[in-house]
């Protein structure tokens, strides 16, 4: 038995020297096809990755379009309103672009000052604005930021 071993395993005899070439093949084709499908997991979390990305470029693109969108209906309800003392726009909103939508609150927090919600979403996606207005007339934005 250990001859018939040794005799498949070192290629002491010349008939198995055909047996060593196709070990040898199939081992570089397996070691080959791993690597191959290793770099295709890799491309596609990859692509996952940079979708995630632009979805997220997206949705907080439509949270500043909704908050430019609620700037501009407090600007628009000041404008019709005859003065004293102009009635603003307080409420909600939303818009619907592209893969996304968005969605807007405007609180008058008390003293002229008022309070801007925005929220946008892509696919799963979701990114929040808040922005706060120092005083209505004229509008004065004293913080534009992102929130969690």
């Amino acid at each position: 038995m250990k001859r018939i071993f040794n005799k498949l395993i070192f290629c002491k005899s010349q008939n198995n020297k055909g047996f060593m070439t196709l070990i040898a093949t199939v081992l570089v084709v397996a070691i080959g096809l791993s690597i191959a499908v290793s770099l295709l997991i890799l491309g596609v979390d990859t692509s996952r990755t940079s979708l995630v990305i632009e979805q997220s470029y997206q949705s907080s693109a439509l949270a500043n379009a909704c908050a430019e969108e609620a700037l501009q209906k407090i600007y628009d309800s000041m404008a019709v309103t005859p003065p004293p003392p102009p009635i603003v726009f307080t409420g909600t909103g939303s818009l619907t672009m592209g893969q996304g939508s968005c969605s807007y609150t405007v609180t008058d927090t008390g003293g002229g000052t008022m309070n801007i919600t925005t929220l946008g979403t892509v696919g799963t996606v979701i990114r929040k604005n808040q922005i706060i207005l120092s005083a209505v007339s004229p509008l004065a934005v004293s913080s534009w930021q992102e929130i969690q």
